[in-house]
């Protein structure tokens, strides 16, 4: 079964074309419209360049408590996605904005949502929960939700296969423009740092991570900051870009090394960051066996990795410098006699979608 998996982000309408071994045989990205959908042209002219689409694959964010398995989407399907909008009111509309763009070309083909909140279903009530009013938990179902899901559930799997058994008490680092940490056990997800919204816990590219909600209380009612100008500021204005002046890893790193204080002073609130959350996640796990680094950052930036296990020494981590540095896709880079095993392994979000679409439609998995 060939499976079109689409991603529907902010900036593109990214289309991975997956065979039935996983190999991206296709790959297209189209660029946000000037009216902040994707031109319906366009999406059909790079779709039916495509060949023996038999299936499609949609990340969609948020799945709130219902969805929390892969599911056929239909039109019942689409409207509570869409009610499901104002507790992802950045991220949901595009996800559907990219069902309608692909619905169009393709209105014979069965579609799938798989979501990103859906791995942290299984997050057990004590840490799902908020130490809020219980009226206000039901009414509006305010839960820690977490995010990241398919990043999360791919590294798992990954891990286990690259170990050839069970990887134990498992922290996972998704680290990319959006950051967020997994606390996983026998394969199922018991906590991790993003909660309501995509905003709590680490620091990220343009995102504040977790900041006090007295905080944000104080700028709206002392300092008079517009509700959607704080908004605003915690979601585009925030994170490295706020500490740095660019949003980009790469140049962070590179600033740093360099010498520039303010680079090097952002490196380490994220890796201050970093390494707490990690900590975290080792307590709700009471202890730790495997530690894996994915997406871009995670991937990609052999300092980060370095800082963050430097801090963690007392929990068994230990690199080998050079594996590090070197490190490719899907490498063990831990010390020989390290007691926690630390791997980088490459995120594959398009085929843990293609997995759950054929999961629904009763193809291979």
């Amino acid at each position: 079964m060939r499976v079109l998996v689409v991603n529907a982000g902010s900036s593109s309408l990214k289309l991975r074309l997956l065979d039935a071994a996983d190999r991206v045989v296709d790959a297209k990205d189209i660029g946000v419209g000037r009216r902040g959908g994707f031109d319906p042209s366009e999406v059909a002219a790079t779709i039916g360049g495509m060949t023996q689409v038999d299936a499609v694959g949609h990340r969609v964010v948020h799945g709130g408590r219902e969805f929390v398995q892969p599911v056929l989407l239909d039109a019942g399907v689409r409207g509570r996605l869409t009610e499901l909008g104002d507790l992802a009111p950045l991220h949901q509309p595009k996800s559907l904005a990219g069902v309608d763009s692909v619905d169009a070309v393709l209105p014979d083909v069965p579609a799938v949502a798989c979501f990103d909140t859906a791995f942290h279903s299984t997050l057990p009530a004590a840490a799902a929960t908020y130490a809020l009013p219980e009226e206000w938990q039901e009414r509006y179902g305010l839960r820690r939700y977490g995010f990241h899901g398919l990043s999360h559930a791919c590294a798992t799997r990954r891990i286990a296969d690259l170990l050839g058994t069970d990887p134990g008490r498992l922290v996972v680092c998704h680290l990319g423009a959006g950051a967020s940490l997994a606390a996983v056990r026998d394969g199922r997800s018991v906590d991790t740092t993003m909660g309501f919204t995509p905003l709590e816990g680490l620091v990220m590219a343009t995102r504040s991570g977790s900041v006090d909600p007295g905080l944000v209380l104080w700028l709206h009612q002392h300092a008079g900051i517009p509700v959607d100008d704080v908004a605003d500021a915690l979601e585009h204005r925030s994170g490295l870009s706020a500490l740095a002046g660019t949003a980009d890893m790469r140049a962070v790193l590179s600033a740093a090394y360099r010498g520039d204080a303010r680079a090097a002073a952002a490196l380490d609130v994220y890796v201050h960051r970093l390494r707490a959350g990690v900590a975290g996640m080792v307590a709700s796990l009471r202890g730790l066996d495997t530690l894996v680094f994915t997406g871009g950052v995670g991937e990609h930036a052999s300092r980060v990795r370095e800082l963050c296990a430097d801090g963690l020494g007392y929990l068994g981590v230990e690199l080998d410098a050079d594996r590090n540095v070197r490190a490719d896709a899907d490498t063990d880079i831990s010390a020989q006699d390290a007691a926690v095993r630390t791997y980088v392994v490459t995120a594959r979000e398009d085929v843990e979608i293609a997995r759950g679409v054929r999961a629904v439609l009763g193809g291979a998995s």
